[in-house]
C-alpha cells in the first residue's frame, strides 16, 4: 500500500441544522471539522489507507479539535503545526433543500495561511507515494510558496501528484488571479480532478473534448471531471471512461467531492503498478471510480464532511446493494 500526503487547509464548517434557508435566516449551526485537503486525508484514513496531513491550525480550541478529529479518523498528524499568530479558519454554510451549499468564510488571515516552506521536510516526500493538494492554499503567502515547494519536493521524490483546484472564488483577490494560478499549476500534476463548472471556468469551453485538450498538458496523465448525479469521466490523452453516479437522497453535499478524491487516491494506493499502467487499464480504473463514486454518495447522506465519511465496509456494501438492486 502506497503512502499518501495531503497538504492544505483544515477548518471548521458550521453547518445548519436544517436545509432550505439562506445563511441570514439560519438560527442554529453544528460544528463540523472540514477543509478539503483535510477531508481527503480523513477519507483515505477511514478507508484504511496510510495517510498524513500537512497543514497549520491555530493554537485554539478549534485547532485542537481538528487535530483530535484527524487523529481519531486515523490520519497521521505529526506534520500538522500550530500557531499563536492567527486563529483557525471558520466557514459558515447554508444548505439548499437538495443539500447544495453556500459558504461564508472567516479566515483572513487564518492559521492555515501561515504554513511556510521552511517547515516542510524533504524526507516526507521521498518514496513511491501520492501527494495531494488544492488551490485554497495558493490564495495567500506564505502558504502559496509552501504549496509550490511541496509540489517540487513531491516531484523530485518520485511521488504521483494529485491536484483538485476546488475553486472558491471568494477567497481570491480576483477570478483572473484564481484562473491564472490554477492553469499555471495544472501542468505540474499527474492527476487533476475538477467539476464541470470548474472546467468551464478554466477553459471557457462548453465542448468537453476541447476543454480536455487544453488541460491535459505537461505532467498531466489523467483529467477527471465530476458531474454530480451524472457521474464522472476520466480522460487521458488517448481515451475516456465514464462511470455513472450512485443515486442516493442527499442531505448535505459538503465533503462529497473530497470523499470521492479520497476514495480515488485510496484505490490508486492499493495498486502495485505504475500510475500510467493503472489509468490505461479500463477494468481497474472503472473499479476504482465506482468505489470513489460510492464514497462521495455515502458522504452526502449525513451532515458535515469528516464526520460523514464512510468506512471501506460501508462503501463495499453500497456497491453490492446497487449491483443486486
Amino acid at each position: 500500500m502506497k503512502s499518501i500526503l495531503s497538504l492544505g487547509e483544515a477548518l471548521i464548517d458550521f453547518v445548519p441544522e436544517e436545509n432550505g434557508k439562506a445563511l441570514k435566516d439560519v438560527h442554529s449551526f453544528v460544528k463540523a471539522p472540514g477543509g478539503a485537503p483535510a477531508n481527503v486525508a480523513a477519507a483515505v484514513a477511514k478507508l484504511g489507507g496510510n495517510v498524513s496531513f500537512i497543514g497549520k491550525v491555530g493554537n485554539d480550541g478549534f485547532g485542537k479539535f481538528l487535530i483530535e478529529t484527524l487523529d481519531q479518523a486515523g490520519v497521521k498528524t505529526d506534520k500538522v503545526f500550530t500557531t499563536n499568530d492567527a486563529l483557525t479558519s471558520l466557514a459558515f454554510v447554508s444548505l439548499k433543500e437538495d443539500g447544495e451549499r453556500d459558504f461564508s468564510f472567516y479566515r483572513d488571515p487564518a492559521a492555515d495561511q501561515l504554513l511556510n516552506s521552511e517547515e516542510l521536510q524533504n524526507a516526507w516526500f521521498e518514496g513511491e507515494g501520492l501527494f495531494h493538494f488544492g488551490s485554497v492554499s495558493q490564495t495567500m503567502e506564505p502558504c502559496k510558496s509552501a504549496t509550490s515547494r511541496a509540489v517540487e519536493l513531491a516531484l523530485a521524490g518520485g511521488m504521483i501528484v494529485s491536484y483538485d483546484p476546488n475553486v472558491r472564488l471568494q477567497l481570491w483577490s480576483s477570478a483572473a488571479e484564481a484562473k491564472e494560478t490554477i492553469l499555471n499549476t495544472i501542468p505540474y500534476a499527474h492527476l487533476i480532478k475538477i467539476s464541470e463548472e470548474e472546467c468551464f471556468f478554466l477553459t471557457g469551453e462548453q465542448d468537453e473534448n476541447k476543454a480536455v485538450r487544453q488541460l491535459i498538458a505537461g505532467n498531466v496523465k489523467a483529467l477527471l471531471i465530476t458531474k454530480g448525479e451524472k457521474g464522472s469521466t476520466l480522460h487521458t490523452k488517448s481515451s475516456s471512461i465514464h462511470v455513472p453516479s450512485i443515486q442516493v437522497k442527499p442531505v448535505d453535499t459538503t465533503g462529497a467531492g473530497d470523499a470521492f478524491v479520497g476514495g480515488l487516491l485510496f484505490g490508486l494506493s492499493q495498486q502495485n503498478q505504475t500510475f500510467e499502467t493503472i489509468i490505461d487499464n479500463e477494468e481497474i480504473i472503472k473499479e476504482i471510480l465506482v468505489f470513489a463514486n460510492a464514497c462521495g454518495a455515502l458522504t452526502t447522506m449525513k451532515r458535515g464532511a469528516i464526520l460523514a465519511l464512510p468506512s471501506q465496509e460501508e462503501v463495499k456494501e453500497l456497491i453490492l446493494k446497487k449491483k443486486v438492486g
